[in-house]
């Protein structure tokens, strides 16, 4: 296996546990992203790449997440982990992101996309996520410099005050726009 499709192997492994841990009506709590549920977490992260690959000519067909969403994760982690297998020399041309390999693309836009929604996810559940201190420290580290641009691009909330001796988790957490206080 190449990095891109190791790394995605890892991070959606962690999510499919938590998403097989839920119970049914687990689906409808809240989550710290603002509007969301739980199972809009896992249709957030099923249906945005599935629209983002076609700039790579890979149409996959479309999953119903609200009715089975651990069947949808499921087939959905599977149809991108081919891809990342075999990335066949396909090029995702995208207006925003320009053209990249697609493994590249993936890797770089979406699996770390299911790591950082693990954490939505378990806190949705009432479970104490880690997502690796080191890991956050490093991520904190690289989105810091870019914080404009990712405060522009709509994708992440203001940033939540911290302590600055807070655990990397708790300041990457907070950097996004996500309370690492919050529960259900």
């Amino acid at each position: 296996m190449t990095a891109p499709a190791e790394r995605h192997a890892r991070d959606a492994a962690r999510f499919t546990e938590l998403v097989e841990s839920a119970s049914p009506g687990d689906w409808s709590r809240p989550s710290p992203v603002a509007d969301w549920t739980a199972v809009d977490i896992v249709r957030h992260l099923v249906e945005w790449p599935r629209g983002f690959l076609q700039g790579a000519g890979i149409e996959l067909p479309a999953l119903d997440v609200g009715a089975d969403p651990v069947g949808a994760w499921k087939q959905h982690v599977t149809d991108i982990q081919a891809i990342l297998d075999d990335p066949a020399g396909r090029v995702l041309s995208n207006p925003h992101t320009g053209d990249k390999p697609v493994d590249e693309a993936i890797d770089q836009f979406y699996t770390d996309d299911v790591w950082l929604h693990s954490w939505d996810l378990a806190k949705a559940l009432g479970r104490e996520p880690d997502l690796d201190q080191e890991r956050c420290a490093a991520g904190l580290a690289a989105m810091v410099p870019a914080e404009r641009m990712l405060r522009d691009s709509g994708q992440f909330g203001p940033a939540v005050p911290v302590a600055d001796d807070a655990p990397a988790q708790d300041r990457l957490m907070a950097f996004i726009g996500r309370d690492p206080a919050w529960r259900p």
